[in-house]
């Protein structure tokens, strides 16, 4: 086994109760989208059981349609209602989002902040048509979860 060999374990996500039903049926159904390997189980309760690694989302940024830097924006504005602990859900079409969320999160590494950001899920999915071959790469959706840290 090599020293770069991690054991990965799925993140428990839990739906807080500021979403209100629609938003938790949208983001749960994104979610599933994502390999078992990134999420392991989505609870629609602000009651947390006693498991790790967990992610509590409290908004969503729905940037699906939207062009540079659209989502990323929209991220920034969302990022002000999120506490230390808690995690946005951000979904885009876009490719640039990728570089742009993930440089985003870094950068915050670079600052003296109350804050910093931490890219827990970037992951992206394509839906596979009927035939098993992968669809256009319009229907690409890239997912991040973005969760807030203590800095201290």
């Amino acid at each position: 086994m090599s020293a770069e060999s991690h054991l990965y374990i799925p993140y428990h996500v839990y739906l807080q109760q500021t979403l209100s039903n629609t938003e938790q049926h949208t983001i749960a159904s994104l979610l599933r989208l994502l390999p078992t390997d990134c999420i392991s189980d989505i609870q629609m309760t602000d009651v947390i059981d006693d498991v790790q690694p967990i992610v509590r989302i409290k908004n969503m940024v729905d940037g699906r349609g939207l062009a540079c830097p659209m989502p990323l924006l929209k991220t920034k504005v969302a990022l002000r209602n999120v506490a230390s602990g808690e995690s946005l859900y951000v979904v885009a079409t876009d490719p640039n989002s990728q570089a742009d969320i993930t440089a985003f999160c870094q950068q915050t590494h670079q600052m003296d902040g109350d804050n910093q950001l931490l890219l827990t899920i970037n992951q992206m999915t394509k839906p596979q048509t009927a035939d098993n071959t992968l669809s256009e790469p319009s229907d690409t959706i890239f997912h991040f979860i973005i969760t807030k840290t203590d800095s201290n």
